[in-house]
C-alpha cells in the first residue's frame, strides 16, 4: 500500500514537471506572436480559443459535455478570471517587462496556494516546505528588483500584471481540486476556457466580424500555445494535483521559470542581470528540496 501511494506521488511529481516543461514555452511563443504584430489581448484570445476547441472535441468524443447549467456557469465565471484575466495579464507583462519576467512573477503563486490550501483543505506544512517557500519568495523578489529581462526601464504596469497573473495562476490549484470531485479535467477546463473565450471576445471586440491579419507564424505560435501549452499541459496538471499536495504541486511547477528563461535567452538573447539570475537559481533550488522526502 505504501509503495503504491509513493508511486502515485512519483507520477504526480512527474506530471507536474511535464506541465512545467510545456508551460515554459509560453513565454517564447507569446514573444514570437508579439514580435510579429499581435497585441497581448488578441494573442491571449487565440491561445484560449484553440484550447477551448480541443477540449470541446475531447468532451464531445467522451460524452463529458452535459453538466447542469449552474455548474457550467460557475466554471465559466471562474474561467473569465482564471483564463481571461490570467492570459491577458501574462501577455501584457511579456510585452512590457519580458517573457522571463512574466514567468517569474507568476511564481508568487506559492504564497497564494499556501493560503488557499490552509483555508480550504487544512493542509499543514513541514519545515522543508517552509524553507522552499522562503527560497522561492526570495528568488521572485530578486527577479523583481532586477528590473526585468528586456533591459529597458522597469515597467510598474508590467510588474503589476505579472503579480495579478500569479494570483490567477494560484487560484487554479484549489478551484480545480474542488471541482475534480465532481467532474473530469476535460469538462472542467472546457467550461473554464469557454468563459475565458467569452471574456476575451468582449475585451478584444471579437464578437464583431473583423479579425486581425493572421500570418502562418501567428497561427503556429498561437496554435502551439493553445494545443500543446494549454490543452496538453492542463491534462498533465490535473493528473498531478490529484496525487500530491497543493503547495508541493505549486513549487514543483517552478521548474517552469528556469526553463522559460533559457528558451528566451537562447532565441531572443533576453536575460536578467546578475541579481535576476541569483533569484532564478533560488527558485530552481526550492523545486529540488520540495521533491525530497515524503509528504507529512
Amino acid at each position: 500500500m505504501k509503495y503504491s501511494m509513493q508511486n502515485q506521488r512519483t507520477f504526480g511529481f512527474l506530471a507536474l514537471l511535464v506541465t512545467a516543461l510545456l508551460w515554459s514555452f509560453l513565454g517564447l511563443l507569446g514573444k514570437i506572436a508579439l514580435h510579429n504584430g499581435l497585441d497581448p489581448f488578441t494573442s491571449a484570445y487565440f491561445r484560449t480559443l484553440f484550447a477551448a476547441i480541443a477540449f470541446f472535441l475531447h468532451c464531445a468524443c467522451t460524452g463529458a459535455l452535459r453538466v447542469p447549467v449552474k455548474d457550467a456557469a460557475t466554471l465559466a465565471l471562474f474561467g473569465a478570471w482564471g483564463i481571461g484575466v490570467y492570459y491577458s495579464c501574462a501577455q501584457y507583462t511579456i510585452l512590457h517587462s519580458g517573457a522571463a519576467m512574466d514567468i517569474i512573477l507568476q511564481y508568487t503563486a506559492p504564497f497564494w496556494v499556501t493560503l488557499f490550501a490552509r483555508l480550504f483543505f487544512r493542509e499543514t506544512l513541514v519545515s522543508r516546505q517552509w524553507v522552499a517557500l522562503f527560497l522561492s519568495a526570495l528568488g521572485a523578489l530578486l527577479v523583481c528588483l532586477s528590473g526585468g529581462s528586456i533591459q529597458e526601464a522597469p515597467s510598474l504596469a508590467g510588474i503589476a500584471t505579472g503579480i495579478v497573473s500569479g494570483i490567477c495562476y494560484a487560484s487554479h490549484y484549489p478551484f480545480t481540486r474542488i471541482w475534480q470531485r465532481k467532474y473530469g479535467a476535460p469538462t472542467i477546463f472546457f467550461y473554464m476556457l469557454l468563459g475565458g473565450v467569452l471574456y476575451l471576445s468582449l475585451l478584444t471586440g471579437f464578437l464583431s466580424p473583423s479579425l486581425p491579419k493572421m500570418t502562418p507564424v501567428l497561427w503556429l505560435s498561437t496554435g502551439a500555445m493553445g494545443l500543446a501549452c494549454t490543452y496538453c499541459a492542463f491534462l498533465f496538471f490535473a493528473y498531478g494535483i490529484r496525487r500530491i499536495g497543493l503547495v508541493e504541486a505549486a513549487i514543483t511547477s517552478e521548474a517552469e521559470p528556469v526553463l522559460s528563461i533559457f528558451w528566451v535567452w537562447l532565441i531572443f538573447n533576453e536575460h536578467f542581470p546578475t541579481i535576476g539570475w541569483a533569484g532564478s537559481f533560488l527558485i530552481l533550488f526550492s523545486v529540488f528540496i520540495t521533491s525530497l522526502g515524503k509528504k507529512s
